[in-house]
C-alpha cells in the first residue's frame, strides 16, 4: 500500500507522483488524471480533505447537462470504480485499498454473490456508464444490496451521479485518513 506525501508538497511533485496520489485516493482513471493534473500542478493543498473536496467539486461541475463531453469525462471517472463484490476482469486495475475494502463482500454464500452480480447488472442497465459506488465501511453484503436495490428503484440518474461522487469522496477521505495514520 502506498504512502501519501505531505499534501502541501503535491504541486512540487513530478507528474507521475501526483497521479499516483490520485490513484491511491480514488481509482486509476485517465479521465481523472486529465481533469485534476492542472489543479495538482498549480494549487497547494493544506490537507487531503481539501484536495478530495476539490476533486469532488470538479466532478460535480462536470455533471451539468450542458456538455456531452463533460458528461463523458465524468462517466469515465465514475465508471473507474470496481463493481462491488466482484473480481475485476483486470485485477491490476484494482487498487490495493479496494481489494481490502471489498474483501468482506467477496465472502459468503454463492447465492448472495449471484444476487449481487445481478444487482450490479441491473444497476448498470438502469444507469448506463455508471457503477454502483457506496462507502462500504464495514457494512455487510445484505446492507449494501438493500441500498443498491433502493437506489435502482428510485431511478433518479442525476441524484445517482451526485451520490456516487459523494461516495467516492468519502472513500478517498477514509483512505487518506488510514494512510496518514500509518505515518
Amino acid at each position: 500500500m502506498a504512502d501519501l506525501p505531505p499534501p502541501s508538497s503535491l504541486s512540487t511533485l513530478p507528474h507521475d507522483a501526483q497521479l499516483r496520489v490520485l490513484d491511491t485516493l480514488f481509482e486509476p482513471s485517465p479521465e481523472l488524471h486529465q481533469l485534476m493534473q492542472p489543479v495538482l500542478a498549480g494549487q497547494s493543498f493544506t490537507s487531503y480533505a481539501a484536495l478530495i473536496d476539490a476533486v469532488g467539486g470538479r466532478m460535480s461541475a462536470l455533471s451539468a447537462d450542458n456538455s456531452p463531453t463533460d458528461r463523458n469525462v465524468l462517466v469515465g471517472i465514475l465508471g473507474s470504480h470496481p463493481r462491488l463484490g466482484r473480481a475485476p476482469a483486470n485485477p491490476e486495475h484494482l487498487s490495493e485499498l479496494s481489494k481490502k475494502e471489498q474483501a468482506q463482500l467477496n465472502t459468503g454464500a454463492e447465492e448472495q454473490a449471484e444476487k449481487l452480480r445481478a444487482l450490479n447488472a441491473e444497476y448498470e442497465e438502469k444507469f448506463p456508464g455508471l457503477r454502483f459506488v457506496s462507502f462500504v465501511n464495514g457494512r455487510s453484503r445484505e446492507v449494501i444490496m438493500a441500498e443498491m436495490r433502493q437506489r435502482i428503484d428510485r431511478g433518479d440518474g442525476e441524484r445517482e451521479i451526485a451520490e456516487t461522487i459523494q461516495a467516492m469522496c468519502n472513500i478517498a477521505k477514509d483512505r487518506a485518513g488510514k494512510l496518514q495514520a500509518r505515518m
